[in-house]
């Protein structure tokens, strides 16, 4: 079996920062992609951004700028820094893995979410 694990989530002000953290364990041979994406109430869940096992991004047209995806292959762990937060931001970020649970076999996991609020 493999879990994700999110942190970092909470509250902040319009034009603040947070990071989040999502920890792979369990089960694991080798991770593919790592990326998050987010789902506001009432609306679809979409990508925020992703990361390959060799550092390619890739991200939505909306953070562009101001979020940075990062990944620590020795620790299994995938960052997001968030910049210049705005109230459309909020939302609950997933983190999201394609995990070789052993070789050639693929798996899709995903995080519990984590909760992000941008108010003032």
């Amino acid at each position: 079996q493999v879990q994700l694990v999110e942190s970092g989530g909470g509250l902040v002000q319009p034009g603040g920062s947070l990071t989040l953290s999502c920890t792979a364990s369990g089960t694991i041979f080798s991770i593919d992609v790592m990326g998050w994406y987010r789902q506001a109430p009432g609306k679809q869940r979409e990508l925020v951004a992703k990361i390959s096992s060799v550092g390619s991004t890739n991200y939505a047209d909306s953070t562009k700028g101001r979020f940075t995806i990062s990944r620590d292959n020795v620790k299994n762990t995938v960052y997001l820094q968030m910049n210049s937060l705005k109230p459309e931001d909020t939302a609950v970020y997933y983190c999201n893995a394609l995990v070789f649970v052993v070789a050639g076999v693929l798996q899709n996991h995903w995080g519990q979410g984590t909760q992000v609020t941008v108010s003032s």
